[in-house]
């Protein structure tokens, strides 16, 4: 990153994207609290981030980030409430064990997987796995949400639910920072920030945003024309 200066508030919905080399993996590790800049400040929340040392580094990162990967990253063994628990496990303060109950039960419904508490990773579809993992973020109650590239291993429809449960935790309030190389899925968010050679080249609200449940629609819309044309 080069002379990169970014403000993002409470409750922004923002898009990272660029080509390879751009610069959005090392903006990510930044904004996660994984890397440490090596000149200028990152305040999250109120903390200079970039002055912690790593034990503080862990403890932001358990707190108050909550991460959502590609690759969904869940247990294979344990259920998805088990998955949701995970995080609080390793809190500073200790989470009595009905409270982390509660509080993954709560996650998991805010998803729509309530039902589904007692699956295994390999008893659910993809889409639902990101659901879980996105419930496992949301546990710690973090102040900000990342995403890298969360709708890469999905399908097109699946895709636009996962899309569609961002915008739903974003309308409560849940700021995110999304990684993302589909411009589409850039296109559910509400500011698009692009990158090249470690510089923002772009930073502006997205126009015509798409919202899920309208792209959803459509899609079916369009499958079902498909069966009535065969």
């Amino acid at each position: 990153m080069r002379g990169v200066s970014l403000e993002i508030m409470a409750g922004e919905f923002v898009s990272i994207m660029g080509s390879s080399g751009s610069g959005k993996s090392t903006l990510m590790n930044m904004l996660g609290a994984l890397d440490r800049p090596t000149n200028g400040h990152y305040w999250l929340d109120g903390i200079d981030v970039s002055t912690l040392d790593r034990d503080a580094l862990a403890d932001i990162r358990n707190e108050k980030i909550g991460f959502v990967f590609q690759g969904f990253n869940l247990l294979s063994r344990t259920s998805a409430l088990e998955n949701v628990e995970m995080p609080m496990l390793y809190h500073r303060h200790r989470i009595p064990s009905h409270e982390q109950y509660t509080r993954a039960m709560q996650a998991l419904e805010l998803v729509g997987l309530g039902q589904r508490f007692d699956h295994h990773p390999n008893q659910l579809s993809g889409g639902q796995q990101q659901r879980v993992a996105i419930a496992r973020a949301l546990v710690n109650r973090p102040t900000l949400l990342l995403a890298d590239e969360p709708t890469g291993n999905l399908d097109t429809q699946t895709s636009i639910e996962i899309m569609g449960v961002f915008q739903k935790l974003n309308e409560q309030g849940i700021t995110i920072i999304m990684v993302t190389h589909e411009l589409d899925i850039a296109r559910f968010t509400k500011r698009m920030v692009i990158l090249r050679d470690g510089r923002i080249v772009t930073d502006e609200p997205v126009q015509n945003r798409s919202l899920a449940e309208t792209e959803l629609q459509r899609l079916r819309q369009e499958q079902q024309a498909v069966k009535l044309a065969s």
